[in-house]
């Protein structure tokens, strides 16, 4: 039985590609910085335990609890909208720790075991707007950008391991809290001079139809991780792939 590895599975995307997994047959350590054990069903195949991707310790303990893995899902995330006059530098350095060296550091964690075993596949969970740059989401995108190009040059030093890395780029997901996460953190609100600007985002978001459910993201993960011909990077989400589709 193979054994997956998924960050930030409380909710969302993480917690429905834990789902999936299960679905599969395989065994799933979910991981999340408040563990829940109610959000999952109960399964002989699942473990959750405790993880927070900015803390060493905490990564080190996560990795060495899941023992052998096969898969790691980089999922853990924190969103961010408004204008970088509006973006503490605090809230920057969130993003990153979190977005990027979050995902740098349990990337690293788990490279060992793979490289030794000569197998093992990461997937980490990026977003489209790096596909297409829109306004008030610099420093978000800036930290998601990041991953892609770590990832992608991960992948050609890991070639030799037989190891496999991946991108998932996820769209607008407004049927998860991801918005209301990244809203809550945004305590000052927007510079009163960009104030047209964000009515024209939010006016242009309430017209698309074309939005992410996080099925679609957990069913790109699962085609990342099991399908050795899958691109690099997998848009996830209709708006995703018609966006991936227009470039």
């Amino acid at each position: 039985m193979q054994t997956v590895l998924i960050t930030g599975c409380s909710s969302g995307f993480g917690l429905e590609t834990a789902r999936c997994f299960l679905d599969h047959g395989w065994a799933v350590v979910a991981t999340m910085r408040q563990v829940r054990g109610d959000v999952l069903p109960p399964s002989d195949r699942l473990r959750v335990i405790a993880l927070d991707v900015t803390d060493p310790a905490s990564i080190e303990r996560a990795v060495t609890s899941a023992g052998p893995i096969d898969v790691v899902v980089n999922n853990a995330g924190i969103g961010w909208l408004n204008a970088l006059e509006g973006t503490p530098m605090a809230a920057a350095r969130e993003l990153f720790e979190t977005n990027t060296l979050g995902t740098i550091a349990m990337t690293q964690a788990v490279l060992p075991q793979f490289r030794e075993r000569r197998a093992g596949v990461i997937v980490n969970v990026s977003s489209s707007v790096t596909l297409r740059s829109l306004p008030l989401l610099s420093v978000y995108t800036g930290s998601k950008a990041a991953v892609n190009a770590f990832t992608e040059s991960l992948a050609l030093e890991l070639e030799q391991f037989g190891v496999r890395v991946r991108l998932v780029l996820p769209g607008r997901a407004p049927d998860t809290s991801f918005g209301d996460n990244a809203r809550s953190r945004m305590r000052d609100g927007f510079p009163n001079a960009y104030a047209e600007l964000v009515r024209d985002v939010f006016s242009g978001w309430d017209q698309s139809s074309e939005v992410t459910q996080s099925r679609d993201v957990a069913e790109a993960v699962w085609r990342a991780a099991t399908d050795p011909s899958c691109p690099m990077r997998l848009p996830a989400g209709a708006d995703a792939v018609s966006l991936a589709a227009s470039r």
